[in-house]
């Protein structure tokens, strides 16, 4: 325990090693009184030098309150409501800017009168402000959709990701269940479009040899291999209308029968779905059940198009282009990120990085100028493509090129080129008979 100021509570300030996340003890003028020992493992000291210590100063290097500077303040706020209140926020923290998870606890004396807050700083470990965590972004919309991840993270509510394409939703999901109390467990994932209602059915729900032509032997389902994790459905705007009842069971009761089975199962896992398409649009026109809808809106969050964070794509581009030992490999000139931020990008941050993947190829050296960036962008509108060459050759070229820069890494080529690695292996085959 590290005490700030002269005149603090000693027994409050001895209270803060009681709990399990850095805290800290703060006046209602701003004022660190006091620091736990978790708090300085994660945060490091406070220069007693620099008096009075404000938590303003200290975890922002604002020179006033953060409703001041045009953030929420947590303190502010529970001082008006008298009772606890949550924000997420940005820190400076050796490491850099970290979001953190900050609650303050307003302590009260005898006669009931505001006397201190206990405020406690919980770092939020899969998103930062750096190249080191899954989820990145420090702007306001990419913060207010993570501070919805953080609360619904720990509970067992069912989230429905809504958003445009390439906007990260299957990392979000990969968030929510790393964050939640089944994370020992496995997070399974069904990508509902472009499946047949047999198919679907079977991937779900599993089917017993002999169901229908091809089954040749008994396969397990999803829905059971996502007992005690979570099951994510990406594309739910997808799913058959027939079908829909049968997930909606499943929903509600937890129990389901395979395919050309008798027996009925029991399953008990965390719900994610996550649509591009707006599903109130689709109960309106009876291309959605209602019933079905209530029961994967239980807690929406919407997920930012890259137009809505921009002010984050350098942040993104760094992050890109960083090789796997967090080294930055590619280095962007300031004229090529201009560029980068004018253009539209239909598929968000998946197109961002193809474009940076095309970049990387077409470079010279480790810097990235506007000229390479102008190039990657021609050839997204396909102005470049030599009048003489086929498709399918294009696409050869592209595959060859990636394959080279990324050392015949299958795996992220065909993350990159927006296919699986089954279509991959098909495709360089292809191209070598």
């Amino acid at each position: 325990m590290e005490i700030i100021a002269a005149d603090t509570d000693t027994a409050l300030a001895r209270m803060l090693d009681s709990y399990e996340h850095p805290a800290i003890l703060v006046n209602p003028q701003y004022q660190i009184l006091a620091t736990n020992d978790l708090y300085k493992d994660k945060f490091g000291l406070i220069d007693s030098a620099d008096e009075p210590a404000h938590c303003y100063k200290i975890s922002h290097g604002y020179s006033r309150p953060c409703d001041q500077a045009g953030e929420d303040c947590p303190l502010a706020a529970a001082t008006l409501s008298g009772q606890r209140e949550r924000v997420l926020h940005i820190h400076q923290t050796p490491r850099g800017e970290e979001h953190v998870d900050v609650e303050m606890l307003p302590i009260l004396d005898e006669q009931g009168a505001l006397q201190f807050f206990v405020e406690l700083l919980k770092p939020v470990p899969v998103a930062g402000a750096g190249g080191d965590k899954p989820m990145v972004g420090t702007s306001p919309a990419f913060t207010r959709m993570l501070e919805l991840i953080t609360r619904v993270g720990p509970t067992n509510a069912a989230v429905l990701l809504l958003g445009e394409s390439g906007t990260g939703k299957e990392l979000a999901a990969r968030t929510l269940h790393q964050t939640s109390l089944r994370s020992q467990k496995s997070l399974v994932t069904l990508e509902c479009a472009g499946l047949s209602e047999t198919l679907f059915e079977s991937e779900l729900f599993g089917h017993v040899k002999g169901a229908f032509t091809g089954a040749n032997y008994t396969r397990q389902g999803l829905a059971e291999a996502a007992h005690g994790g979570t099951l994510f459905l990406d594309e739910i705007g997808d799913i058959p209308y027939p079908l829909q009842v049968k997930l909606l069971r499943l929903i509600e009761t937890g129990t389901y029968r395979p395919v050309g089975s008798t027996v009925v199962k029991q399953t008990d896992f965390r719900l994610v779905c996550a649509t591009h398409r707006n599903l109130e649009q689709m109960v309106e026109a009876g291309e959605f059940r209602q019933d079905l809808y209530y029961r994967i809106n239980v807690f929406p969050v919407h997920m930012p198009s890259l137009a809505e964070r921009l002010e984050d794509l350098p942040l993104l581009a760094r992050t890109m282009l960083r090789d796997k030992d967090g080294n930055m490999a590619y280095h962007l000139t300031e004229s090529a990120v201009t560029i980068l931020k004018a253009y539209r990008y239909r598929g968000n941050i998946r197109e961002l990085r193809n474009i940076l993947s095309r970049a990387v190829v077409l470079t010279n050296t480790n810097v990235i100028d506007q000229s390479v960036i102008r190039q990657c962008l021609d050839i997204s509108a396909g102005s470049v493509v030599p009048p003489d060459m086929s498709l399918k050759a294009v696409e050869e070229h592209y595959l060859e090129q990636l394959m080279r820069s990324h050392h015949n890494n299958k795996e992220k080529v065909a993350a990159i080129a927006g296919i699986s690695v089954r279509s991959l292996y098909r495709k360089l085959q292809e191209s070598q008979e």
